[in-house]
Formats: structure tokens, C-alpha cells, sequence
């Protein structure tokens, strides 16, 4: 935004503090009648046609606009991609605990990023880590939905899930 005597282009619409439309002004005369007044002279559209410019407080001006910038960015959730990894052979309890610590997660609002780790000769049947995968969206299912299929790439199977 270009401010006072940064603003050359005249003549100017000049808009008064209260919003009150003062007419099309050379822009001196709009600089001095801001002066007058102990405040500045802020192009509020450059791009109009003569453009416009209003009198305001521009130190006010642009701590409210900080304001709203920051109340703005408290109000906002930031989805983060959470990771749970599996092996092939797991044993119950160890599903049980990392699908709990999943639905925690989904509950959250974050996604889950389901991970299966193959090792060695695992490798050769990787439809045992597919089950287990189907295993965990089973147990998740009303929390959530699949987001990304369940895919083999090198050593992992990867499944992403959202939350519903």
C-alpha cells in the first residue's frame, strides 16, 4: 500500500476517515486536507480509475489488520499425517495397542499413515501384510475412511486413513 507522498498519481477520488466520499481531488490537495487532519493519506484501490484513496490512521490501520491476521491464524487446524507401523506377524496385544493409539489419532483430526514393514523373506508373501492392513481398516472403520489404498513400495505397505 502505498502511503502519503508515495501515492503520485492525480487527481484522486478521496474518501474521508468517517467513509464520506470527498470527490475527485489532485493528489495534493487530498495530502494536505489529510494533514489538517493528523493523519495519512493511504491508495486504498490503485488499480480503480482515478484511484482511490482514503484518510485513516495507517499505524492504527495496519495493527488491526495484524490483529485479525493473528486471530485468523489461531482459529485454523492443522491436519498432521500421524504414523503407525506393523509387521507382518504381529501378536494381538501389540495390534490392539497401536490400532488404539490410530483411533486416538483419527479422533484427533489427524490422518493415520498405516505402515507395514517387511523384513527379508517376508517379502515373498506380502498378502499377510495386506490381512493385517485389512485387519486395522476393519477395526477403524467407523472412525475413519481410506484415504489412500494399501500400496507395496520397496520394504513397506503403506495405507493413509482421514478421519470421517
Amino acid at each position: 500500500m502505498r502511503v502519503n507522498q508515495q501515492i503520485r498519481l492525480s487527481p484522486v477520488r478521496l474518501i474521508a476517515h468517517d467513509g464520506e466520499q470527498l470527490g475527485v481531488v489532485p493528489v495534493e490537495e487530498a495530502l494536505r486536507a489529510a494533514q489538517e487532519r493528523g493523519l495519512d493519506l493511504v491508495e486504498v484501490a490503485p488499480l480503480a480509475r482515478p484511484p482511490v484513496v482514503k484518510i485513516m490512521d495507517y499505524g492504527k490501520f495496519r495493527f488491526e489488520q495484524a490483529k485479525a491476521a493473528r486471530a485468523a491464524k489461531k482459529k485454523q487446524h492443522v491436519i498432521h499425517i500421524k504414523e503407525v507401523k506393523y509387521r507382518p506377524g504381529i501378536d494381538d496385544h501389540d495390534f490392539e495397542f497401536k490400532t488404539r493409539h490410530a483411533r486416538e489419532f483419527l479422533k484427533e483430526g489427524n490422518k493415520v499413515k498405516v505402515t507395514m514393514m517387511f523384513r527379508g523373506r517376508q517379502l515373498a508373501h506380502p498378502e499377510l501384510g495386506q490381512e493385517v492392513l485389512n485387519r486395522v481398516w476393519e477395526a477403524l472403520k467407523d472412525v475413519a475412511k481410506v484415504e489412500t489404498e494399501a500400496k507395496l513400495d520397496g520394504r513397506n505397505m503403506t495405507m493413509v486413513l482421514a478421519p470421517k
